[in-house]
């Protein structure tokens, strides 16, 4: 289980091999979420093992997209399940990592600790400055995909989004959801929506 060598094939992997017009969904994302795990395998104090099938599990959750946008989760499974036996993984790290990958659909589901730090490291950014930022890479793809036609649309969106998420691990809680709560007031007030009337 190399992991440095497993991240330049999938980040080689995905630069080739990702639809340009996934503005959000990309490399970029992937290596955010990678760090974000990183940052909570320390916080919590991970055991070696385990980082390692986090840090997988991050590398590998979207890779889906380069097929298929809906159902990219199951996709992805789909590759890990051919990938990983040549890259020394057993059957039941294999299986825990696709449980992470599978964790991050949304709503997420996640049930153990590994798979709620994917799935907090995955939407960090909705507790962070950065989320208007991001935010908007995820619109225009969106936008592109014709999920959404305009900006109301997207904060209508966003707003839902924002009231039914919720973060899973102690420090994400604690440090992300006030910011998202900030976030999810800001947008209501923009457009003077009552979240009840959504």
């Amino acid at each position: 289980m190399n992991i440095r060598k497993l991240k330049r094939h999938i980040i080689q992997k995905l630069t080739r091999e990702l639809p340009a017009e996934l503005t959000y969904h990309n490399v970029q994302h992937t290596l955010d979420v990678l760090n974000n795990c990183n940052q909570y395998i320390k916080r919590l104090k991970i055991g070696n093992r385990q980082a390692y099938l986090i840090r997988a599990a991050a590398l590998l959750h979207d890779t889906g997209f380069i097929w298929t946008y809906k159902g990219h989760e199951e996709r992805g499974v789909a590759f890990t399940k051919e990938l990983l036996p040549n890259w020394g993984y057993t059957r039941e790290e294999i299986s825990q990592i696709c449980g992470m990958i599978m964790a991050t659909r949304i709503p997420q589901s996640p049930k153990n600790t590994a798979e709620q730090i994917l799935c907090d490291a995955d939407l960090d950014y909705l507790g962070t400055d950065q989320f208007y930022t991001i935010g908007k890479t995820l619109c225009r793809e969106f936008m592109h995909c014709e999920l959404v036609g305009n900006d109301r649309e997207w904060d209508r969106l966003q707003v839902k989004f924002l009231y039914l998420h919720s973060y899973y691990t102690p420090y994400v809680k604690k440090h992300r959801a006030p910011i998202k709560e900030k976030h999810l007031s800001e947008i209501l007030t923009k457009w003077g929506w009552n979240i009840n009337e959504l």
